[in-house]
């Protein structure tokens, strides 16, 4: 999304001298607004960025961006008037929270609008990768069913015991949907969750050790980083099996490629990687390994109310300094 600094000058601020620019590319409905109803401002790439932030740094109060390309360190050390960063997904890690907070700079997100959708994936990556749906149908159209083989049998996926890491809004809703399948709920916060039955305990590593599955639902950012270490998928087993639909960073992912190629894993349902979209060339290679291109939101319901929720952030920061949905 290149644009030069000619094109900038066509397009002026907002009216009554706001000043919004749009980081990386954003959903198309909040980039047809930022460009129509608010006459934003877009970061060129490449070379022709510095000449942008010469001319235009010290009058942008407002970053609008998605999850994946936010404002970090070097762009927010750049916009010494920075106030308030719109970010378009739950997922804020690619911000430097840490300077924000420092300098005071507010942070909105698109929580709750997206929640059912990810518990969604979450269950569909854990009924395919304890079934084996998408191996099976891969087994049926490269003709081994006609063949006259027999698929392996699979794993039973009703009654698990399940391991929740990060029981917010998202996991909240994977566990509800893992209750109806009769399955016991067992889950690691930094603190125990109130008015809730399920086993709560107190490390990830404890957590995946009393479990059958581990379902990674902790939000990302720098205290999350390989939170799900080599030792971790040890407790987990040779039995034990992975689904994450939150962040790839959580995962140290060099282990869980050895551990899953070693076959010290029975198989991970990944919507998420750490190097997007770099997906190790060793999970596309193996058959117990679920893939999805990070779209646990991907639904067009989900993503129209995100980008409603984007807007009204936007709106409501322009109107009175207030954010519907800070961080």
């Amino acid at each position: 999304m290149t644009t030069d600094t000619a094109e900038q000058s066509e397009h002026p601020p907002a009216a009554n001298g706001e000043h919004i620019l749009q980081v990386g590319p954003v959903n198309p409905t909040v980039a047809s607004a930022l460009a129509e109803e608010f006459g934003a401002l877009r970061l060129p790439d490449g070379p022709q960025r510095d000449a942008f932030l010469a001319d235009y740094a010290e009058g942008i109060r407002i970053a609008v961006c998605s999850g994946r390309y936010g404002v970090d360190s070097d762009l927010m050390r750049r916009l010494p008037n920075l106030e308030v960063v719109v970010n378009f997904g739950v997922g804020y890690d690619a911000t430097d929270v840490a300077q924000a907070k420092e300098r005071g700079i507010s942070i909105s997100n698109t929580p709750d609008v997206l929640t059912e959708c990810v518990a969604d994936t979450a269950l569909a990556l854990y009924l395919d990768v304890l079934r084996q749906t998408s191996a099976a149908d891969r087994f049926v159209r490269g003709g081994g069913w006609e063949s006259g083989s027999s698929y392996p049998l699979t794993t039973r996926a009703s009654g698990k015991k399940v391991g929740i890491l990060g029981l917010g809004r998202i996991g909240k809703a994977i566990a509800a949907r893992l209750e109806a399948f009769g399955c016991e709920i067992h889950y690691h916060n930094r603190r125990p969750v109130e008015g809730l039955d399920y086993t709560y305990h107190p490390s990830p590593s404890e957590l995946a050790g009393a479990v059958e599955v581990l379902v990674i639902a902790a939000a990302g950012g720098p205290d999350s980083v390989g939170l799900v270490d080599a030792e971790v998928l040890a407790e987990l087993g040779q039995g034990g099996f992975l689904i994450n639909i939150a962040r790839g960073t959580v995962v140290d992912e060099r282990a869980l490629v050895s551990a899953l190629s070693e076959g010290r894993l029975a198989g991970a349902g990944l919507d998420v990687f750490e190097s997007e979209p770099h997906v190790p060339a060793e999970l596309r290679q193996l058959e117990n390994v679920v893939l999805l291109p990070h779209v646990g939101s991907g639904t067009r319901e989900t993503r129209a109310a995100m980008a409603e929720l984007t807007l009204q952030n936007l709106r409501s920061y322009l109107q009175d300094s207030t954010l519907v949905t800070p961080i």
